[in-house]
Formats: C-alpha cells, structure tokens, sequence
C-alpha cells in the first residue's frame, strides 16, 4: 500500500503541476466557461489514454531513438502549441462568446495531449520508478495506466474548474483580455520549460 500511495502522490505531483495540459484547460474553463470547456477536457483525457499506452509499451522510447525525430516532433508540437495560445490569449470576453467564440474541440484536446512534452516525461518517469505488481509487466502497466487515468481525470477537473472560477471577472473585455493573454503566455513558458530541458 506504501508504494501505491507512494505513486498516486507522485502521479498527483507530476500531472496536477502546471503543464501546457493543465494551463490550457484552466486557460479555456476561464475564456469559454465550464460546460464550454468539458469537451476540451474530454478530449485531454483520451489523449492521456494514448500518451499512457504509448509510453507504457516503449513505443515512445523507439520513435525519439530515430536519428532527428526529437526536434522534428518538437517543432510540430511548439507550433501547436503557440496556436492554442494565440487562440486563449484572443478568446473575446464571455458575454460574447454565444456569438463569435469558439471553444477548442475534444480533437483539440486530444492533439495537444499527444504532442506535449511534459505529458511523456511525467509518464516515462512513473512508469520506470514504480513496481506495483511485481511478476507480471503487464497487469503491472495496467494497474498504473489505470490508477494515472484517474488521476489524470481529477486533476483535470479540478484545473478546469479553477479557471472557471474566474468567470465572473471574464465578463469585463479589459480584465478577460489581461487573463487570457496571461493564460496564453503561461501556457507558451511552460512549453519551453519542458522542451528546454
């Protein structure tokens, strides 16, 4: 039971950290509200699934061993990324939202899931420092797979909800303005955090 809650603490710190995942869901519960961002959030939780199960088989781990893969992925990745923030930081107040904004897909949420960094890093750092079930890898990367998923999916809940908490200051242009542009440059810091290191 030491090591299990061992892992969830360590999963809690590792996804609950701000990250372009958590940032960007926060970022769209503040710009497009709650219910507007539960398919986003949805879409960042089936993106995990695949983040899970492709660092969980090495898969990962075989495709950043191809000569100059890791800076070609990089780039695709910062260039979404940049595009998500340009996107928060120009989200219009909520009070017109209804008519001319438009709240990222759950497709959305899935690409940036599976091109962000720190989602593999935390991931592969998991999986390799913990044993849960010893004997049997595979019911082993289940069991974590599965304890992460919900883990995932509360945290999730909770950023998204954070930023919807600032619904009510959202409804002033000048101060929705100054925090989805605060948003947009917290997600881009947090990229280069992770892809610079």
């Amino acid at each position: 039971m030491e090591t299990i809650l061992g892992f969830v603490l360590a999963a809690l710190a590792l996804t609950g950290s701000p990250g372009p995942n958590t940032l960007s869901l926060a970022a769209v519960g503040a710009a497009f509200g709650r219910q507007r961002g539960l398919g986003y959030m949805v879409g960042l939780n089936v993106g995990m699934v695949m983040v899970i199960m492709i660092t969980g088989s090495g898969v990962s781990g075989l495709l950043l061993a191809i000569p100059g893969a890791a800076p070609v992925i990089t780039i695709i990745a910062s260039m979404y990324f940049l595009y998500l923030a340009y996107r928060i930081a120009t989200a219009p107040p909520l009070t017109q939202n209804a008519d001319t904004g438009r709240a990222p897909k759950w497709i959305e949420g899935v690409i940036l899931s599976l091109l962000n960094p720190k989602a593999y890093a935390a991931m592969a750092a998991l999986f390799s420092s913990f044993i849960l079930i010893t004997g049997d890898l595979l019911l082993d990367g289940i069991f974590k797979g599965t304890i992460l998923l919900l883990v995932i999916a509360a945290v999730n809940v909770c950023w998204l909800l954070v930023g919807a908490a600032l619904t009510p200051l959202l409804k002033q242009p000048r101060i929705s303005r100054g925090i989805n542009i605060s948003f947009a440059l917290l997600l881009i810091l947090s990229v280069l955090g992770v892809t610079l290191i």
